[in-house]
């Protein structure tokens, strides 16, 4: 497999695990790092895909009242409740948790939903995501 599909493939998991897909992209990451891939390649992909998705979720988040009921819908009633009541109490800087698991997609939902700028938006959740996967990667590398 050439290191293009490798890169690309990686891209692809973490955009959808970005989104309504449940999927792992940390695990994908840590296993290319021990692979020996690029460290700091891999992170620039796997962020830029993670951050994409989540972005997708900011788009749906624009135009939920219309989709909100739908069985597809990315994040359940209850869930996207308990983002708006965090994006209320904590604005946009609640976005630096986007990168939590079961909370942190729905809350880049309630960003479009609260109609969050993109720029802000796209700044507060790459600090988060970058940081997880920087996290993984000193995991998965023994930085120390």
């Amino acid at each position: 497999m050439s290191d293009l599909s490798i890169y690309a493939g990686l891209f692809a998991i973490a955009l959808a695990a970005a989104t309504i897909l449940p999927m792992q992209s940390e695990a994908a990451l840590a296993g290319l790092l021990v692979a020996g891939y690029s460290p700091w390649l891999l992170i620039a992909v796997a962020s830029a895909g993670n951050v994409l998705g989540s972005v997708v979720n900011w788009l749906i988040g624009r135009g939920i009242e219309r989709f909100r009921t739908r069985r597809w819908f990315p994040a359940s009633e209850a869930g996207l409740e308990r983002a708006q009541r965090w994006y209320h109490r904590y604005g946009k800087w609640s976005l630096l948790l986007s990168w939590l698991p079961i909370v942190g997609d729905p809350l880049t939902v309630a960003a479009g939903v609260m109609k969050e700028p993109l720029t802000h938006f796209v700044v507060l959740v790459a600090i988060a995501k970058i940081t997880r996967y920087l996290a993984v990667a000193g995991v998965a590398l023994n930085w120390a």
